[in-house]
């Protein structure tokens, strides 16, 4: 059939044989019959610490044994660099990198830029291969304590007659390594493409099959690059990693405050500072806006960073319950150092920024800010507030401005830095600008 029924769309049919197996070949990895819920052993699970900081926040912890972890990203985003570097420092264990994109000579190439002279690399086997049998039985050989695969879209099973890359290659050759991660208890890390969406290419069941999802994103044109979690059965999966891209490699970001406030000479209008949380981490961000009258007519919004809508809610705020004109105005919005925050603590540091490029007056560069504002002008409490407080102090700040609601069970003998609490946005405007 040339033309499929559904979709309307030509030369979408593609013609799959398969080969029926023994039931043999499939082991079940669990119990043979059902067990009764309190009679199973509920000992804590095990995990294995990575030399890398940052990959063992994100993955909960570290690595648990037989857990098959996905990473997704853009090409040239680092993710074959990351898992080499991984390989590079686990010097205690074994470690099988599967390449089926590049040949041995380039995998060497990569690793001789990354490691220093203190690095050995006898603990590394390296296996282009891209039939997932073959790599299955290299595997069972060696006994790694850590496999890479690089990538799943280059995997092939004899078990299907479809082409490498196919919907139901990938989630053949996924089910596979699932299968061997799962009754050997050796952790696999599978690389990933993405389409032009940012998606991970392939079936959508993929990231059901993996027990944790981690998107390593970044632009490539700046140095830092952010490690999500977007799904993770042994962790949470709201933390973030985030490393600086350098010519030796990727170097892991221990207080990535630092980075997100960008240095600059004196103060300047439209640029504040938030307390923000990600995950379990505290992080300080700089906020920048730019509001300009608006030449062409219909006003611009744009943001970098920050969420589109909810920044025009913030200007229907400042319009409607403190007065300002935004309705005439251009407004650009960016968070420095390219993260992308959905915290609503950033929205009193937003709007005081807002207002401070409006009126071209200036905030201090001791003072950072944590409130979430309501569609009434109201200042409204945020969690973990005693972190966002720690990260401030830390970094020199003398004075946080924050919600009246969110002082409760804070113990203020312990606290260095200056407190504003208020119960409205103009009580700040008020008290940083005075009367406009």
């Amino acid at each position: 059939m040339g033309r499929c029924p559904a979709c309307n769309q030509w030369n979408t049919f593609v013609e799959e044989v398969v080969v029926k197996t023994p039931a043999a070949r499939h082991p079940s990895a669990g119990p043979a019959k059902p067990v009764l819920l309190h009679d199973i052993d509920s000992a804590g699970e095990y995990r294995i610490v990575t030399p890398d900081a940052e990959l063992n926040r994100v993955l909960g912890g570290g690595l648990v044994p037989g857990s098959l972890v996905l990473i997704g990203g853009e090409p040239g985003i680092g993710k074959s660099t990351l898992l080499l570097q991984l390989a590079l420092h686990f010097k205690d264990v074994q470690v099988l990198y599967v390449s089926g994109e590049e040949s041995g000579q380039q995998i060497k190439m990569r690793a001789d830029r990354l490691k220093n002279n203190s690095i050995a690399t006898g603990h590394i086997h390296v296996f282009t291969e891209t039939q997932t049998q073959g790599i299955l039985k290299a595997a069972r050989e060696l006994n790694p304590g850590l496999l890479i695969i690089d990538s799943i879209q280059t995997l092939y099973s004899d078990l299907l007659d479809s082409a490498a890359g196919s919907i139901a290659q990938v989630r053949q050759s996924t089910a596979e390594l699932m299968r061997f991660a799962k009754e050997t208890a050796t952790p696999v890390f599978i690389i990933g493409h993405i389409t032009k969406d940012g998606t991970l290419a392939g079936p959508k069941v993929l990231e059901h099959m993996v027990d944790t999802v981690l998107q390593f994103e970044g632009d490539q044109h700046l140095a830092y690059r952010i490690l999500r979690t977007t799904k993770n059965r042994f962790g949470s999966t709201s933390e973030l990693g985030i490393y600086e891209m350098r010519s030796s490699g990727l170097r892991e970001v221990s207080n990535p405050s630092e980075i997100l406030i960008s240095q600059k000479d004196g103060p300047v209008s439209g640029t504040t500072i938030a307390a923000t949380l990600e995950g379990n981490r505290p992080l300080l961000i700089e906020v920048q806006s730019l509001v300009s009258p608006a030449s062409y007519g219909t006003p611009q919004r744009s943001t970098t960073g920050f969420d589109h809508k909810r920044l025009n809610m913030l200007l229907a705020v400042l319009e409607k319950r403190c007065g300002y004109r935004m309705g005439m105005h251009d407004v650009f919005v960016n968070l420095a150092g390219g993260i992308k925050v959905e915290d609503p603590a950033l929205d009193l540091s937003l709007c005081v920024s807002l207002v401070s490029s409006l009126e071209e007056l200036p905030v201090s560069e001791k003072i950072c800010f944590a409130a979430e504002v309501g569609l009434g002008g109201e200042l409204r409490a945020v969690n973990r507030m005693e972190q966002r407080i720690a990260e401030a102090e830390k970094l020199g700040f003398e004075t946080l401005y924050v919600s009246r609601f969110s002082l409760k069970n804070i113990d203020h003998k312990k606290i260095t830095i200056r407190l504003k609490a208020f119960g409205k946005l103009t009580e700040v405007f008020a008290d940083l600008f005075g009367s406009l």
